[in-house]
């Protein structure tokens, strides 16, 4: 099946008003208090309302009815998702989108892609246009709290930086005295700006923008000294520069916790564990040593664990059986996402370690790292 994509402006339901403090995501950058995000909040109310609107029946049914994903998405964020020269999507989030459906499904490329605008984003999930989001979305109290949305394993933990020209002058935030920095509007990245400056005794005029297309164009014209948003955003940002990445420098300093997660609608825990344990599938196949490549070379193992999670008979005191956990999804859901998108490190190399980007905290549990999935028994 070729992947779909759709760009959408999502119209605004009525009524069932989800203001609250932050209308950001980790988009581009994310919290105060953690380490970064990308697409960065104020704590204003917002004006707008929606009416979440919830069918009958778990959206699991539905999308198995459908027999396509439609994740909510974006196309321009170099590492993370933007489209090749076929006009596919391509990036971190784009194969987390197949993650999920390859374990639901049993085909990672039954994928309906929508491209939604920051502004767009928890409105298309609240309303149903979407039935997950994987948009690099920094999971947030305010969020979890207001946007009717339930934040899932964070796929990537990020935290807030700053770009700066390579030959600005500045080694370091301390350096950034009376300069004007650009982030994206309705992210968590304006507060987190502000508060940083508060806190380094310096004064910087925060400029929002409606979209990096329009951050990169004000810098390109100088009128941006610096560029804050989620690390990794940069990083991409940087790679996709026209001067190229060698014209600009990201600054060492990360000033906030941004964990990164995929978001379902609340009120629908089925559909949420089956995304959930979707994304833990490529956590503990890293751990367990299996990749796309090597598969098969575990189909007669005796490793219990492994026989578990890869859906194959396991031996007990009734004889062989097949674990089913319960989640209405195939026996072998792990094994269909390992074999067809890879292991969490197989997804990260691809992407992410081009742009010059380190596991460190997204190393295994077993290596320092946050990354760890719960037993699979």
């Amino acid at each position: 099946m070729r992947i779909r994509t759709k760009r959408t402006l999502v119209p605004l339901v009525a009524l069932a008003l989800f203001g609250a403090a932050c209308t950001s995501d980790s988009d581009d950058t994310a919290t105060t208090d953690d380490t970064t995000t990308d697409d960065t909040a104020t704590t204003e109310a917002p004006d707008d309302t929606v009416e979440v609107v919830q069918s009958e029946g778990s959206t699991l049914d539905a999308v198995k009815e459908a027999g396509v994903l439609r994740c909510g998405t974006r196309d321009a964020l170099g590492g993370f998702a933007v489209l090749d020269s076929d006009g596919e999507h391509v990036g971190f989030d784009s194969d987390f989108c197949r993650v999920i459906a390859a374990a639901v499904l049993g085909d990672a490329e039954a994928v309906d892609h929508v491209d939604l605008e920051t502004a767009d984003r928890f409105t298309a999930l609240q309303s149903g246009e979407v039935d997950v989001l994987v948009r690099n979305t920094t999971w947030i109290a305010t969020r979890d709290g207001a946007e009717g949305a339930t934040f899932l394993q964070p796929t990537y933990y990020d935290g807030q930086g700053m770009m700066v020209a390579a030959d600005s002058g500045f080694s370091s935030l301390a350096d950034m005295d009376g300069v004007i920095v650009c982030v994206a509007q309705g992210t968590t990245t304006e507060g987190n700006a502000a508060t940083e400056s508060a806190r380094l005794g310096v004064e910087w005029e925060v400029r929002a923008f409606d979209s990096n297309e329009l951050i990169q164009e004000a810098f390109l014209a100088g009128q941006c000294d610096g560029w804050s948003a989620d690390g990794s955003a940069l990083a991409g940002e940087r790679s996709l520069y026209p001067d190229g990445p060698e014209a600009l420098t990201i600054l060492p300093e990360v000033f906030s916790k941004e964990p990164l997660a995929p978001l379902v609608s609340d009120g629908d825990s089925q559909w949420a564990q089956a995304v959930e344990w979707a994304i833990f599938a490529t956590i503990q196949a890293e751990e367990f040593g299996i990749t796309s490549e090597n598969i098969d070379t575990f189909s007669g193992t005796d490793d219990i664990g492994i026989q578990r999670f890869l859906g194959l008979e396991v031996e007990g005191d009734d004889g062989a059986a097949v674990l089913d956990p319960g989640l209405d999804l195939p026996t072998d859901f792990a094994a269909q996402v390992v074999s067809q998108v890879g292991n969490y490190a197989e997804i990260f190399d691809a992407h992410l370690a081009p742009l010059g980007l380190e596991r460190g905290v997204n190393a295994l549990w077993t290596d320092g790292g946050l990354m760890y999935a719960p037993p699979y028994r």
